[in-house]
């Protein structure tokens, strides 16, 4: 059985970005394959509560080889684009001081429930559980339309140039 969702997506706004691809590479250093989001849509920044979308395309760098004929998302890059979104989320409010930025620093209780293939728009929905200026832990439920398709905890620590 799936949680209960932080959010429901059929109440995000997707005509009114918060943050567009361009916005989003303004803070996030990821480029060219590794950027896996499209659009930040939603901050509650009181309850810390975030939502954006990544845009499954047929032409993406994983589509040929995973599955050949019946390609699916993988599901590490679901997790990588829930980081991304977090990772905006961290340093556009500042929530981790004296860093050059936040890496991927683990996953936990992670379960993918349903597939994900090009064509569907992936909704990203986080929650801030834990954000200390060490560690920043975020529960992210991934939906395409009304399903959700992952859930799990994506941990964040921060990075200074010299340790990538």
């Amino acid at each position: 059985m799936p949680p209960e969702p932080h959010f429901s997506p059929a109440k995000l706004d997707f005509d009114h970005l918060v943050a567009d691809r361009e916005a989003i590479s303004k803070i996030n250093p990821q480029r060219f394959e590794m950027e896996q989001l499209d659009a930040v849509v939603y901050i509650d920044a009181v309850q810390h509560i975030l939502a954006g979308y990544k845009d499954v395309r047929a032409d993406e760098f994983w589509v040929r080889g995973h599955m050949p004929g019946n390609p699916l998302l993988p599901g590490i890059l679901m997790c990588e684009a829930a980081a991304q979104l977090c990772a905006y989320y961290i340093v556009r409010y500042d929530i981790v001081k004296d860093m050059d930025f936040i890496g991927f620093g683990g996953m936990e209780n992670v379960r993918f429930r349903s597939p994900v293939r090009p064509g569907d728009r992936l909704v990203l929905v986080a929650r801030g559980i834990k954000l200390h200026r060490r560690q920043t832990i975020f529960n992210v439920q991934g939906f395409v339309r009304q399903t959700m398709v992952f859930h799990g905890d994506i941990i964040g620590v921060p990075l200074h140039n010299d340790e990538a």
